[in-house]
């Protein structure tokens, strides 16, 4: 497949329908299955501009992250958010905050450190419960608590699903996701948390150069995915 290049010189922001949207030489974007990239702020939509505006030469989507969380929303989320959040809703169910280590006790402290606050926030902000265990057979956990956190990923509109479903798939956590989209911890912190099992490994017995590499892809999508949400 060729890759398209950039056939434009002038990107502006205009008003769009009930929103805004990004146009190149005064025709308007679309996305991918043809629907108008209609986006609900000033601040995305300038900094969704400012993505096409420096394109130099070839298209790169991996270059244009906050049109691609956009071009999902509309796409992807908003002709069923319901359906959508409902499966994003499931990592209520296997948490990564609720499999710890058994050994050694260095990395059960770290762990304990890490990921016990997050998981108290939870407790505090949707009054709910969870069942922690050392291992990684699966623990269920309490309905009230799947129910409560469910409910709070469904009152998301679409926009901030597609922002919140990569910090979750990424993270293998829905608390941490949410902790961060409502800020009770930064950007760093939150990436840490989830990290933390991967950067011990690597301290204790190195890393290789794909494994070095997956993380840095990881960490990126990680960055734009919190950066879209805290656009919105």
């Amino acid at each position: 497949m060729i890759a398209a290049k950039r056939f434009w010189k002038d990107v502006t922001v205009a008003p769009l329908g009930e929103g805004l949207g990004i146009r190149l030489d005064g025709r308007a974007l679309k996305t991918p299955a043809r629907a108008d990239l209609l986006l609900p702020n000033p601040s995305l939509a300038t900094a969704i501009a400012e993505e096409w505006r420096a394109v130099d030469g070839v298209i790169d989507p991996h270059t244009m992250p906050l049109t691609g969380l956009a071009n999902a929303a509309i796409d992807r989320i908003a002709p069923d958010t319901a359906a959508f959040a409902k499966g994003l809703a499931r990592y209520a169910e296997a948490d990564l905050l609720c499999y710890r280590a058994g050994h050694p006790t260095e990395l059960i402290a770290v762990q304990g450190e890490s990921w016990d606050p997050p998981l108290d926030w939870a407790r505090a902000r949707y009054d709910v419960d969870f069942a922690v265990t050392a291992g990684i057979a699966h623990v269920d956990q309490p309905a009230e608590t799947v129910k409560r956190l469910a409910a709070a990923v469904a009152a998301r509109d679409a926009f901030q699903l597609a922002g919140l479903s990569p910090l979750v798939t990424l993270s293998g956590s829905l608390v941490l996701a949410l902790a961060l989209a409502e800020g009770a911890m930064t950007e760093e912190a939150t990436w840490q948390a989830a990290e933390l099992d991967e950067i011990w490994q690597a301290e204790q017995w190195g890393e290789d150069d794909f494994a070095i590499a997956a993380r840095a892809d990881k960490r990126r999508d990680f960055r734009a995915a919190a950066r879209f949400l805290a656009l919105l």
